[in-house]
């Protein structure tokens, strides 16, 4: 199945806004383990947020949607986020 999804570094205070037909809980995985690009920098992603889509497309152009945003603020509201 389809997601559009939300990870989140504690460590780097960082999120990270993906899309994928995976297993999620796999990709998360993924994204713990070394690697290079953008999660790499940390190992404690964890998931704060996830919509499920009948196709990978629909899936990208959320998550599209989701980037052109540019606005952590607004990221944060739709993931209900609060920082402790």
């Amino acid at each position: 199945m389809p997601y559009t999804y939300i990870i989140y570094s504690p460590s780097a205070d960082r999120f990270y806004i993906g899309s994928t037909a995976d297993d999620i809980i796999q990709r998360i995985r993924r994204h713990n383990a070394p690697h290079r690009g953008f999660t790499s920098m940390a190992n404690d992603w964890v998931l704060v947020h996830l919509e499920q889509f009948d196709s990978i497309q629909q899936a990208r152009g959320r998550e599209r949607q989701i980037k052109a945003w540019k606005s952590r603020n607004r990221v944060e509201e739709l993931c209900g986020f609060r920082k402790p």
